[in-house]
Parts: structure tokens; C-alpha cells; sequence
């Protein structure tokens, strides 16, 4: 996406901006020669995630823009007040806002402590609110007045609820908030609009969660930056209310090569799927029709320890060398247990119990899912994305799974 200078002299408003998607989002404006107002709470280095307001205001003004770092709390009433009223007095007012901030824990029901829950809440659904509501009275006066909301589409199918409902609920609001804001501001000429990744993102946050590997199944945060300067190029009154994606976004635009978006170009065509998309009916209705088989019939064919059987005999030194992965499995449900599956020392092994050396991977599932995801039924990105596959270790290690499995498909 070229730089057209049609954001030049404008104010964005950015929360979240000291670093990941936020400051991808400044630094594509400031080469307009935009004003950032980068709103976050960072102002001393992070251990593990670099980047502060003020090292992200430094490349803004290298970049071509003009910045200002403020120290906001989006929960925080007044910094979100005192911030905007500091953006207006320099910059003379507001023309875009991005709520980008925000906060996840995958947590189930049950697993999700309130203060955690309270945070999300009040971080992504109040905190968008909020930074909106303060920021409106100077976008209706702006003759290019957009919000930009990092949000998802409002997808109500139970399987973007179930696993996380805390979460999701909370990104959902920041949705709604478009939903409503959209309708309400359309005469008042003021663009509302959801952005959202079709594919993880990779940033320093995930890094830290997943492993450097994780860049294998991500895109830059280019493709966000991007999209979004795509969007916030548009005559507000062309464009509101919509719940974009990134990829779509850049179509419209002309951009048709995609694959320069990928951290690694060579798997760009195994990229992980983001949270609240739809999946295909077909892999939809085979995860169903699995969550239908009853448990008897799981339990006398005991599917979990001949499965390992079938595998075992498919172990090579070809596969081993390819795969370089020890993976645990925690199986839960009518055939719980642990096993191990070892494609990277000597010539493999696999069998019940806990590997011998430290697994690179660790996944936890029910025993109905775990066969299906062997079997073909069930596609391992889309059981991780639902919250029927539980990873912990080196994610892309985890990925290595379904391409093997891929393989062993037609042999099991």
C-alpha cells in the first residue's frame, strides 16, 4: 500500500501505539505526515516486549510525523480526558481515533478469575467507550472524521464463545461499539469502523507467548498498517458501520500479492487463522458430527492406544529428520491419558507415558477430538482456534502436527 500524503497535517489519536499493531498503524500515517498522539501506559522498557511511548514517538518523527507521547490508562477517566484535551491544544483537534488497546486471556468459564475478567472489560469494551466518547466532540468537527476500532466481526456462532466467553465477550463490545456509534454519528459525517487480522499477527507479545517459530504462521503487522490506512484514506461518509478484514480491505485496494504480508513467505499458505471468523460448513458440520459420536462407542473401541499402534509402524528416520519435534499428548474424556510421540531423537518412538526428554510441544484434548484430528475430521488450527486443542510449548513445533498428520492420513 503506497502512501498517497492524504493524511498529512491530520491528528490520529492512537491507544496501544507504543508497540505491536498500534505503532504499525502510526508509523504507516506519519509518513504522510500525520500527527500521533501515541496513548499508551508504557513509559519504561518492558523486559521481554521493547518499546516505549517514547522510543514509538521517536520513530513517528523519523518517519515524517509529528508526535506527542501521552501516558493514558485507557480505565482511567481522567488521563483518557487530560490526553485529549493535550492532543487538541498542540494539534488544534482530533480527526481519527484508533482503539487498538486491549487485553486477552483464553480462559475458560471456570478458569477465569474476576480480576482478570474485569480487566478485559474494562480495557477493550469501557476503555473503547470511553476514549470514544471523550474523543467525539472534536471528530464531528473534523471534515475527515474516522474511528477505527481493532475488533472482530460479530460472529455468534458458540464455538467463538465456549472455549473463552470472557474474552469474548469483551471484544465484542469494542464490535458493538461500532454498531451503535455508526449508526449514531452518521449524520454528524463521522466514519465507525471494526478492523480485524484473517490470520495471526505477529508482534512482540506473541513472540514472547509462542516462541520466535510463531513467526512461521503469522503475518507482519504490515498488513494491518496497511488496511487501516486504507480504510482511513476513505471519504468517511463512503465508508462506516462495516466489520473489515484485513485482507479483504487491501483486495479492494488492487493488492493482490498477499504473500509479501507472510513473516515467512514459505508458509504463507499455512498461515494460522485468527479468533471469530467462520470456518468452511464442510470442516464445521465434520466438527459437529464429531461432538455427536457417543461415548460408548469411543469407549469400546478404545480408538487412542490403536491409533499409536497404526502410527508407530509409520515412524521412518525420513520422517523423524523432517519433523524434529517431541510432542506430548494429555488426553481428557472417556480415554484419558498421556502419551508421546518422538520424531526427533534416534530413529523415533512413540507409545503411552510421558516422553523420555523434555517435549518441544504439549497438547491437551479430549480423546474423541484427538482421534479426529488424526483421522482428518478435525484440522488442528481450527481445533486450537475453538478451544478443543490446547498447546503449550513451541506453537510452531505444535504446527509441524498438521502437516504430518496430513501425510499419515491416508495410511491410518
Amino acid at each position: 500500500m503506497i502512501n498517497t500524503g492524504k493524511l498529512a497535517g491530520r491528528t490520529l489519536f492512537i491507544t496501544g501505539a507504543s508497540r505491536g499493531i498500534g505503532k504499525a498503524i502510526a508509523l504507516k500515517a506519519a509518513r504522510d505526515g500525520a500527527n500521533i498522539v501515541v496513548a499508551a501506559k508504557t513509559t519504561t522498557p518492558h523486559p521481554k516486549l521493547p518499546g516505549t511511548i517514547y522510543t514509538a514517538a521517536e520513530e513517528i518523527e523519523k518517519a515524517g510525523g509529528r508526535a506527542h507521547p501521552c501516558v493514558v490508562d485507557v480505565r482511567d477517566e481522567q488521563q483518557v480526558r487530560s490526553a485529549v484535551e493535550e492532543a487538541v491544544a498542540l494539534f488544534g483537534g482530533i480527526d481519527i481515533l484508533i482503539n487498538n488497546a486491549s487485553a486477552i486471556s483464553l480462559t475458560n468459564t471456570l478458569d477465569t478469575d474476576m480480576k482478570r475478567y474485569d480487566l478485559m472489560h474494562q480495557i477493550n469494551t469501557r476503555g473503547t467507550f470511553l476514549v470514544s466518547k471523550e474523543c467525539l466532540p472534536y471528530l464531528k468537527k473534523s471534515n475527515h472524521a474516522h474511528i477505527l476500532n481493532i475488533s472482530p466481526p460479530l460472529n455468534l456462532n458458540p464455538i467463538w464463545f465456549a472455549p473463552h466467553v470472557a474474552y469474548t465477550m469483551a471484544k465484542y463490545g469494542m464490535s458493538m461499539c461500532v454498531l451503535g456509534m455508526a449508526e449514531e454519528f452518521r449524520s454528524a459525517k463521522v466514519a465507525v469502523n471494526a478492523l480485524w487480522p484473517r490470520t495471526a499477527i505477529h508482534t512482540a507479545a506473541i513472540e514472547m507467548l509462542s516462541g520466535p517459530d510463531s513467526s512461521n504462521v503469522s503475518r507482519k503487522v504490515d498488513i494491518m498498517a496497511d488496511a487501516a490506512y486504507a480504510v482511513l484514506v476513505r471519504e468517511p461518509t463512503q465508508c462506516t458501520g462495516r466489520f473489515l478484514i484485513d485482507d479483504e480491505v487491501l483486495t479492494e485496494s488492487g493488492i493482490t500479492d498477499l504473500k509479501q504480508y507472510a513473516c515467512n513467505p514459505e508458509y504463507a499458505d499455512k498461515l494460522m487463522p485468527d479468533f471469530f471468523l467462520d470456518i468452511p460448513e464442510s470442516e464445521l458440520n465434520a466438527i459437529k458430527e464429531g461432538m455427536q459420536q457417543t461415548k460408548a462407542a469411543r469407549v469400546a473401541a478404545g480408538q487412542i492406544p490403536a491409533l499409536f499402534v497404526k502410527i508407530e509402524t509409520l515412524i521412518s528416520p525420513e520422517l523423524v529428520q523432517k519433523t524434529q519435534a517431541v510432542f506430548q499428548f494429555n488426553i481428557e474424556g472417556e480415554e484419558k491419558g498421556t502419551w508421546h510421540l518422538d520424531l526427533k531423537n534416534g530413529s523415533g518412538s512413540c507409545g503411552n507415558g510421558e516422553p523420555k526428554v523434555a517435549p518441544d510441544a504439549t497438547l491437551t484434548m479430549k480423546a474423541n477430538n484427538f482421534h479426529d484430528m488424526f483421522s482428518g475430521k478435525l484440522k488442528a488450527a481450527n481445533a486450537f482456534m475453538t478451544g478443543k486443542l490446547k498447546i503449550s510449548g513451541d506453537l510452531s513445533k505444535a504446527m509441524k502436527l498438521e502437516k504430518l498428520m496430513s501425510s499419515l492420513k491416508s495410511k491410518l
